[in-house]
């Protein structure tokens, strides 16, 4: 174990040197509380110093209170030593929540559910047949292999038109819209209609990318695409299989009004397709992209079928984007993990994935049900809305409760949940409404948590 000390600094004795270097170290955060510093003799070989020396040192600094020694231990850096750092900073004097009791949050899958076994053994038969050469640097595009398997999934199960040239491999959905803006950006794009409400990141991606985010309003039947041509956008990203976060399809109309707008002004349309593959009701709506294209780029993830720690997403563009995005990844950070990707193709080539699927389909419709129950036993004048789709629902709350207080009293009892305003990107609703996840807790949970949220709310 080394530690970076540079003695030629300051003047005076070595061990106050020493001394001081160490102080400072911890002052300014560079050792942290907790750290594990190097053994007396180990520091004293390495500054070529005397282990006495060192000795006094560490001495001096446990009296003082910055480091923590005990009998046959190692020397540690101790638990509240760090002075650096303002006692009133905005994170300490804000009211902290209880505990998560009930995790009503958005976005997240059923973790205890991740196919440990088949990824296990997918992951060790890949690493088995991976020649040494395949250890190097990758195509930034992504492993053909991954690129081959998702083309004919997304093929068969979302009506996708993927070629694996036309798919580039991203670190999930995030990243992969940062790729696309910058792509539409140096292809002359200027502004991006998105959703109201939506998912925050497609503005905050766009925006940072040098692109303006145009905020265009969602109602029961998706974005409203007619005032597309008046707001004078070069792009929109949409998420038509189930609106992010209403719940609402886009309307047959709509869907058709879209892909003709874009068509008569070569526009781009993203399609963010980011939990598709539930829908309880009935069969899945296939993907816009099916049916231009062309125009459509279309991005999706394992972060909703599989687990988000994954950080694995793909985009399938028209064939000049492809052609810059893969471009762009082979200066910007290259293509994601190998291993990981290898093992996803053999997931989904192997058909682990669709099973995993099927078994979530059935355990997520549950869940919903449970919740859409408890709703309505719990929550006088409260609906869910949206179709029966997805990993979460928008509730609907009686008028006249306040939306930011309920977020704020549920916070205090343990309760985690969004209201649907931080999802807008204009003004509040006058119509109160929480968002709330149900993936990844059991129907038990669910019911208590409404329940609690119910006496947190009265």
């Amino acid at each position: 174990m080394e530690l970076f000390v540079d003695l030629r600094r300051g003047s005076g004795p070595l061990r106050r040197r020493l001394e001081h270097e160490l102080r400072e170290g911890v002052r300014a955060g560079r050792l942290l509380p907790g750290a594990t510093l190097p053994s007396t003799r180990a520091l004293a070989a390495q500054l070529r110093v005397s282990r006495g020396m060192v000795v006094e040192a560490y001495a001096q600094l446990v009296a003082e209170g910055y480091l923590r020694a005990r009998q046959g231990a190692a020397t540690t850096v101790a638990p509240r030593a760090r002075a650096g750092v303002a006692a009133t900073s905005p994170a300490s004097t804000a009211r902290p929540a209880a505990p998560v009791v009930y995790d009503f949050r958005y976005g997240t899958p059923d973790l205890s559910s991740f196919p440990r076994a088949a990824w296990q053994a997918c992951g060790a038969r890949v690493l088995r047949a991976l020649p040494d050469a395949r250890l190097s640097y990758g195509d930034p595009r992504g492993a053909i292999e991954l690129r081959e398997a998702l083309a004919a999934y997304l093929g068969r199960a979302r009506g996708v038109v993927a070629h694996p040239d036309r798919i580039v491999i991203t670190g999930g959905t995030r990243l992969g819209l940062s790729l696309v803006w910058h792509v539409l950006r140096a292809a002359g794009a200027e502004r991006v209609a998105v959703e109201d409400p939506g998912w925050t990141t497609q503005q905050a991606t766009a925006r940072d990318a040098g692109l303006d985010p145009v905020p265009v309003a969602v109602d029961g039947d998706g974005m409203a695409v007619g005032a597309l041509d008046a707001l004078g956008v070069d792009a929109a990203v949409v998420t038509p299989a189930h609106q992010c976060p209403t719940g609402a399809l886009l309307a047959p109309g709509r869907r058709t009004a879209l892909l003709e707008w874009a068509r008569a002004g070569n526009r781009g349309v993203v399609e963010d397709d980011y939990d598709a593959e539930y829908r309880y009701d009935r069969d899945p709506v296939g993907a816009l992209q099916g049916m231009a294209p062309d125009h459509v780029i279309y991005a999706g993830s394992a972060s909703k079928t599989l687990a988000p720690a994954l950080r694995i997403g793909w985009l399938v563009l028209p064939a000049p984007l492809a052609h810059a995005a893969g471009a762009r990844r082979a200066v910007a950070d290259r293509a994601e993990s190998l291993l990981t990707q290898l093992t996803l193709a053999d997931l989904v080539a192997r058909g682990d994935l669709d099973r995993h699927l099927r078994r979530m389909r059935r355990r997520y419709r549950s869940r919903r049900d449970a919740l859409v129950t408890a709703v309505a036993a719990e929550l006088p004048g409260a609906h869910v809305e949206g179709i029966a789709a997805g990993l979460h629902a928008v509730v609907r709350m009686a008028p006249g409760v306040d939306e930011a207080r309920t977020v704020r009293v549920a916070a205090e009892r343990g309760i985690a949940l969004d209201g649907l305003a931080a999802f807008r990107q204009g003004e509040a609703s006058a119509d109160p409404a929480l968002v709330l996840g149900y993936a990844n807790m059991t129907e038990q949970a669910i019911t208590r948590g409404v329940a609690e949220l119910a006496r947190a709310i009265r």
